[in-house]
């Protein structure tokens, strides 16, 4: 079989390329081309574009390149009709794969969507031009299926591909002092304050000034790899029992007792390695009043989307203060009945994003078998 596979992130390379490898098992001929990145290219398919050339964030910055996405837009058109594919299999990113799953539908091309956007918290009328165009839809967080049912559209849950992920890591994981120099006997906690510039600098100052009442703890923030060093410098200068790392988040989550971690993935990636976290949000007062009315969701961290309770405490906007962030990690430090609890909702957790199976393969499979019916 041909596979024609895009994605437009780092994310959709990491899942792409367990993917690829998966479907390399079902399919041992399979040929396999993508838009990804060195690890879809690593697992054995043709690369064709790199998504580092299409990763463009910003209503400003799409504007500025607006004849280089159009551009490859075209080239990528191209390119599907020339492959001639048996499937189209898209990787979250949108913008993009939305717009190319319209156009594969009316070429007659099967067109399957592996992990949704994210419609169930904002621009929801995009469930339109799903129902039309993508033959298959793979959602990765429970409460979608329910979400599209009351679409009327029949979705398949495979499980979410973070737990393998961190799986690995695990499995893999090296003695700490080879790897960095983070002592395993250390008492860490870590800050998890997000990669743009201006979501750290709304953050990190209020998560650390939590620093100076656990003088028995080290506090490591993960650094965001694409600002310049420096950038921190005069935010951790006044506190001794700061440190940082970069690149090094899996390694530092392995160690630490506990985190106050910004809103996204990460949430569910401390959940996932069993660490009790603080959810902290704050934004432009502006932004978020206007955030706050197109977005439809109870909770604003994964874990307690996918729980459907308050899993873990959030602390959002003028919630986030230095008092509010000290007494819920007291909490979670201290607190054995709070910890148990949390413990136990973890254990739940990592049970329904398992989904009898790990995602990658469950995707694979339900491709491959999409693919034998057709």
């Amino acid at each position: 079989m041909k596979y024609y596979i895009i994605a437009g992130e780092a994310s959709g390379d990491l899942h792409g390329s367990n993917l690829i490898k998966e479907l390399h098992k079902l399919d041992a001929t399979a040929n396999l081309r993508c838009w990804g990145g060195q690890k879809m290219k690593a697992a054995g398919a043709v690369l064709v574009k790199d998504y580092k050339d299409l990763a463009f964030m910003g209503f400003a910055e799409v504007i500025k390149n607006l004849p280089t996405i159009l551009r490859n837009l075209s080239f990528c058109k191209k390119d599907i009709l020339a492959f001639k594919p048996d499937v189209l299999i898209l990787i979250d990113y949108p913008g993009f794969n939305l717009r190319i799953a319209k156009w594969a539908k009316q070429q007659g091309i099967k067109v399957v969507y592996y992990i949704s956007p994210q419609i169930w918290a904002w621009k929801e009328n995009r469930i339109h031009s799903i129902k039309k165009s993508v033959d298959k839809m793979l959602v990765i967080l429970p409460f979608e299926k329910d979400f599209y049912k009351k679409w009327n559209y029949d979705v398949e849950y495979v499980g979410h591909p973070l737990v393998e992920v961190i799986e690995n890591f695990k499995a893999g994981i090296v003695p700490a002092d080879s790897k960095n120099n983070l002592q395993q006997s250390e008492k860490i906690i870590a800050l998890l304050p997000g990669s743009r510039s201006q979501e750290i600098l709304k953050k990190l100052p209020i998560m650390l000034q939590v620093a100076k009442h656990f003088n028995e703890y080290t506090f490591i923030v993960a650094k965001a790899p694409g600002l310049p060093h420096n950038f921190y410098d005069t935010l951790l200068h006044p506190y001794k029992n700061v440190q940082t790392v970069t690149d090094k988040t899996y390694e530092l989550l392995s160690k630490s007792s506990a985190a106050l971690v910004t809103s996204g993935t990460a949430t569910l990636e401390t959940a996932l390695f069993a660490v009790p976290e603080i959810i902290c949000y704050k934004g432009n007062s502006a932004s978020y009043q206007i955030a706050k009315r197109l977005i439809k969701i109870k909770y604003i961290g994964l874990v307690n989307l996918i729980m459907d309770k308050p899993v873990v405490k959030e602390l959002i906007q003028n919630e986030l203060t230095e008092e509010n962030l000290v007494a819920e990690l007291k909490l979670l430090l201290f607190d054995e009945d709070k910890k148990n609890q949390l413990s136990k909702d973890y254990e739940a957790l990592k049970k329904i994003l398992s989904a009898g199976g790990h995602a990658s393969y469950n995707a694979a499979k339900s491709i491959y078998n999409f693919l034998q019916k057709n």
